[in-house]
Order: C-alpha cells, then sequence, then structure tokens
C-alpha cells in the first residue's frame, strides 16, 4: 500500500510483530494495553441476575485478522503516510495540511494536531516499542510547542498558527489545552523528566479551570445552553494524566466527568445522548437543541466502557457505556447506504447542517472501538456483528490503496468527497488511535465469555 519511502525507516520503520523486547538497560517492555488480560466481568440484566450464554463469540480466525489490519495498518500505511514527510526540519512541529498523495497543502499550524501527534508518537513508544526515531520525533513536536504554542499574557494555548510559529487564532473552549496536556504528559513517561509531568498538570489544570469558568461564551444568555464535547473530552484527558503520570488522584475528575454526561446528557426516555442542552440537561426544541452528534456519542460510551474495565468491569459503567453505544447506533446507522451519519435530529426532523449526512472517518474510528470493547467486555455476539458491519464498511470506503491513509470525507453513499487527508482537523489522530487500541485489545491473552443481552 502506498505512503511509505526508504526515508521512513528513520521515523516509522514495521516492527517485528512480538509482544515483548528489551530496552537498553536490560528490562523488558510489554505494550501497556496488552500487558496484562482484560478480565471479562458477567453484565447483568435489570434485576441484577447474571445473563445467559449466547452461541459464539468472535473466532479465533477473525480475531487474528483484524490484528492484522489494525496492527500492519497502523505501523506500515499510516504512520508511513505522515513520517516522515510532515516533520518540519526548518521551523519545527509538524506541517499536516496533505492533499491525497501526502503532498502539501498549506503550511500553517494547528495546535491540536501538534498535541495530537506528539501524544501518539510518545504513546507508540511507551507502549509498542521503545523506538528511538517516535522518540526523537514527539520532543520535535513537544518542542514547537513549548516554543509557539502558548500565549504569554494568559498561559493559554494558541489553536492556529503560521509555520514560523506566529499566531493567527485562539478559540474561546480549552480542546487545544486538553491536547497539549497530554503531549507533556506522554512525553513525561517516555522520558522520565519530572519537569514534563509538572508542565502537563499545569496544562491540565488550566483545560479544568477554562471548562468550569465559562465566562466567554459563545452566545448571549438569551438561551444559555452546554456542549457534550466539554465533559467528553475531559474525561478522556484525565484518563491519559492518570495513565501517563501514574496519579489516581485523576479518578476525582473522571468520576465527575461520566456523572455530568450522564445526568445531563444521556436521556433514557428518548433512548439517546444529546450533543447540546441547557443548564440543567433540558432538551431544547430548537435546531441546536434537537441535534444528536452519533460519532460523539458513541466515542463517549467506549471513554466510558475503558474507565469499566479499569475497575474491574464496573456492571453500572457498563451499562452506561451499552446504552450509549446502542441507542447511538441506532439512530446513527444508515440503513440505506451504511456507515455512520454525522448528525441526526432527535425528533427524526431535518438537521440545519447540509453535512448532515456525510461519512466522516473519525465517526467511523470510534465506533470500530466502541462496538470492539464491548464484545470484548460483555461477550454478547451482537456487538461482534455491529463491529464486523461498521469495520467492513469503514474499510470498504475510506482507505485510499493507492497512497495510503484515509479519506476522510466521503459522500452519503460512500463515494470520496474531499480528497485532502490532513487539515486543521484531520490528522494522525482518530484513525491510528483506533489502530493501535483495536490491536492491542485484541491482542489481549483472554478473549470473553460467550453472553446474551437479554
Amino acid at each position: 500500500m502506498g505512503g511509505g519511502n526508504c526515508a521512513a525507516e528513520k521515523w516509522s520503520r514495521g516492527i517485528e510483530h512480538g509482544r515483548s523486547g528489551e530496552r537498553k538497560d536490560g528490562t523488558l517492555w510489554l505494550g501497556a494495553i496488552s500487558r496484562a488480560a482484560i478480565e471479562f466481568g458477567e453484565r447483568r440484566d435489570a434485576a441484577g441476575g447474571a445473563v445467559s450464554p449466547r452461541d459464539q463469540v468472535m473466532d479465533e480466525s477473525r480475531r487474528n485478522e483484524l490484528i492484522a489490519v489494525y496492527r500492519d495498518g497502523l505501523l506500515e500505511d499510516t504512520l508511513p503516510f505522515w513520517l516522515p514527510r510532515c516533520v518540519d526540519e526548518e521551523h519545527g512541529g509538524f506541517m499536516i495540511a496533505r492533499d491525497r498523495d501526502g503532498s502539501l497543502l498549506d503550511t500553517d499550524k494547528g495546535m491540536w494536531q501538534q498535541g495530537r501527534f506528539t501524544w501518539l508518537l510518545s504513546t507508540l513508544y511507551n507502549t509498542v516499542e521503545p523506538r528511538e526515531q517516535w522518540l526523537e520525533a514527539a520532543r520535535h513536536g513537544l518542542d514547537f510547542i513549548e516554543r509557539h504554542g502558548f500565549d504569554t499574557a494568559d498561559g493559554r494555548m494558541w489553536f492556529h498558527v503560521t509555520r514560523e510559529g506566529t499566531p493567527i487564532r485562539k478559540r474561546r473552549y480549552f480542546f487545544t489545552e486538553t491536547f497539549g496536556a497530554i503531549a507533556y504528559a506522554a512525553c513525561a513517561k517516555a522520558t522520565g523528566e519530572a519537569a514534563l509531568a509538572d508542565r502537563a498538570r499545569e496544562i491540565y489544570a488550566l483545560a479544568k479551570a477554562g471548562f468550569a469558568d465559562g465566562s466567554n461564551p459563545k452566545f448571549t444568555d438569551s438561551r444559555p445552553t452546554k456542549g457534550m464535547g466539554a465533559p467528553m473530552i475531559s474525561l478522556v484527558t484525565a484518563q491519559e494524566m492518570r495513565a501517563c503520570l501514574g496519579d489516581d488522584s485523576f479518578n476525582a475528575d473522571i468520576d465527575a466527568c461520566i456523572d455530568t454526561i450522564q445526568r445531563d446528557f444521556v436521556k433514557p426516555d428518548l433512548e439517546c445522548v444529546m450533543e447540546t442542552v441547557g443548564p440543567n440537561g433540558e432538551v431544547l426544541d430548537h435546531f441546536d437543541g434537537r441535534l444528536l452528534n452519533p460519532g460523539h456519542a458513541i466515542e463517549g460510551a467506549w471513554f466510558i466502557l475503558n474507565e469499566a474495565r479499569n475497575r474491574g468491569n464496573d456492571a453500572a459503567l457498563i451499562e452506561l457505556g451499552c446504552n450509549m453505544l446502542d441507542w447511538m447506533w441506532a439512530r446513527g446507522w444508515d440503513e440505506e447506504h451504511g456507515g455512520i451519519f454525522y448528525f441526526r435530529d432527535v425528533h427524526g426532523k431535518p438537521v440545519q447542517g447540509y453535512w448532515h449526512d456525510m461519512k466522516f472517518w473519525w465517526p467511523h474510528n470510534e465506533t470500530i472501538l466502541a462496538t470492539l470493547l464491548a464484545h470484548l467486555i460483555t461477550g454478547e455476539s451482537r456487538y461482534e456483528t455491529m463491529h464486523r458491519q461498521v469495520h467492513d464498511w469503514a474499510y470498504s470506503h475510506f482507505p485510499d490503496d493507492e497512497y495510503g491513509e484515509w479519506h476522510g470525507y466521503l459522500h452519503r453513499d460512500g463515494r470520496v468527497l474531499v480528497p485532502l487527508k490532513g487539515n486543521l482537523w484531520k490528522g494522525p489522530f482518530h484513525l491510528p488511535r483506533m489502530q493501535l487500541l483495536a490491536w492491542q485489545w485484541l491482542e489481549a491473552e483472554e478473549m470473553p465469555v460467550p453472553r446474551d443481552s437479554h
């Protein structure tokens, strides 16, 4: 598959596909997620009883096939598309805006992508193999972020800068800071440098305070609202901080985010997860207030399922995550053409955004992860069926067999709408994160015990 070249070996050479290796100091490394087998607990019904067995789960041949697809796709296709071509050796950081064939479309740099790619490279070093090329590239990204990513007036991060690092734009929201925090935290884990861990905590605290403050709203106070994005991204950021820094004090923030999502955005009576609600979780009968974003909700579902697994398969969190996935799959799956719709209306009315029926890459990445994790945790074969459905549709439409990586933006029927591979929003994050986690989850030493959902 296209996208690689000889120079790419410096940064992204494919590894021998064993599970362990030896560090320079003689100690063994193992992928963090596959270091210990997942403990699969029983899912309970509403009365608290164990559910009954089902006929079958993912068989060994399918499992091995998927491991190869995700592992080799990450190491031999996705990473070689980006490395070394996106590394800006002259000014630092990464130039992510790329056309289908990898040629440069724009030299500007989005801080989302600087932080996300730095996190990914550090995480590969931490969980797959301590390869110096990955750490070198991560340090390259972090150096640019430190030199050009922050407004010295208030400590906040820029959203968009020139190639040289001159600021262009800052956003009201604090998502850029969350990606900055995990970049520093993952690099801190890779290097053992306490100063990077301290910087990660500082940026995380800034983001947390910013989300809580809400003093710079986008709209007037005539109709106050809040979005699902803030608690959802705050949740996974706290999870990454905990994992990278080895600090369970982040559990309190994780609990608070899950509580907010469940209390204000999850609507059992409507069987959906709202994208935008009123201050107390009210459903507002307006375009924005009726909006559903299936990809966001399903992404949040696997964050919660992953937390359930981290807590010994917490039954309440499994129920919450599975409900979110079930409801938003029902709302989001396109029965006519396949794939996940971008937006839906909670009452089935027309949606204001004209791109509502497009098929974006990232909701499919997140749905692949959510359905796979739900199957691995619960053993319910229906989740394996859902995973097969979304995996097969996505891999039939998004990958670019000629140049590598994935197309990002498709028409409803799966035809390519925009052929670019990178911009301020799309870059090396959702796809390689999906490939990495799905590979490592499947390589865990145990597979689920078959269970029924009813």
